[in-house]
């Protein structure tokens, strides 16, 4: 079945008469109506009773319109759609970030990319670092954001972004809310709340091991939104990255000689031919200051 078959068919389904569906399709009507016949041989029945003054849809035309007005706008659109990204109309912004990073890093460069396209579609994908890398890996996305990524897959191009401390997280609330730095005596009688989706949550816990914290009677918390409705009921306080976004009930604080820090990662494809919009956004985030970044952060 050829496209221009169907177009032929709608417009004599419309019109009803061979003659003016071949103006309309500025064909002539042998070529029109021989297109017809094909489409009727291929479908297995006739599609119209072809009457004088005007041609009549059998009952296999009529139960074939809609299908074939649904088949032809669908080929419509995606031809229109494939002009305007050859054309640079739209663009599409695929990324996988792991669950621990945290989109607002983003916002920013974001609303920048945007004013760049006339139309722009995001998709953001999410995972642990595993995840993230079989995004890459299978093409789903085009770009990676990750502490680092479960893959030793040696097509992946790797840029260091920044790199963070983490500190400690608790409501207003709580009784340590009044310091600016916390020792590890004062976190060795605290519940803490363990962010097993982060990929760093594991150094974490040895270092406070280390410091007769008592990691393993911790709470396990597997998304950020679940954290911070816990810290804001006072139900444990959490050891995070600098970045992550607190609301203004929470309060931070520095934990005295903790050894822990993330450096964030930009992650492509190497060899693989990346988008416009996706080589702009790669730019922007190499090119970022943050430092002023994580100094607002502060």
């Amino acid at each position: 079945m050829e496209m221009h078959q169907v177009r032929y068919f709608l417009a004599v389904a419309r019109l009803l008469n061979f003659t003016r569906a071949a103006d309309e399709c500025n064909v002539t009507q042998p070529s029109l109506t021989r297109a017809i016949k094909q489409l009727e041989a291929e479908l297995g029945g006739d599609l119209f009773r072809r009457e004088r003054p005007a041609a009549q849809l059998t009952e296999l035309g009529q139960r074939m319109q809609p299908l074939l007005q649904q088949c032809y706008d669908a080929a419509a659109g995606a031809r229109m759609l494939a002009s305007s990204f050859k054309s640079g109309e739209i663009g599409a912004l695929r990324i996988a970030l792991t669950h621990a990073i945290d989109l607002a890093l983003l916002i920013p460069h974001l609303a920048q990319i945007r004013r760049q396209f006339n139309r722009l579609e995001f998709r953001f994908l999410r995972g642990n670092s595993t995840e993230v890398g079989e995004y890459l890996k299978n093409g789903e996305a085009e770009l990676g954001i990750a502490a680092e990524l479960g893959s030793d897959w040696d097509r992946l191009d790797t840029w260091p972004l920044f790199t963070e401390d983490f500190g400690l997280v608790m409501s207003k609330r709580h009784p340590l809310a009044g310091s600016d730095k916390i020792a590890f005596d004062d976190l060795r009688s605290e519940q803490l709340l363990s962010r097993s989706y982060c990929e760093h949550s594991e150094r974490v816990g040895k270092s406070l091991r280390e410091h007769g914290v008592a990691v393993d009677r911790s709470h396990e918390i597997s998304s950020e939104r679940d954290l911070i409705e816990l810290l804001e009921a006072d139900i444990g306080v959490a050891v995070i990255p600098k970045t992550a976004t607190i609301p203004d009930t929470l309060k931070r604080a520095a934990v005295d000689g903790l050894d822990s820090r993330r450096t964030v990662h930009l992650y492509g494809v190497a060899g693989r031919q990346r988008t416009a919009v996706a080589s702009a956004m790669m730019r922007m985030l190499r090119g970022a200051d943050w430092q002023q970044v994580l100094g607002h952060s502060a």
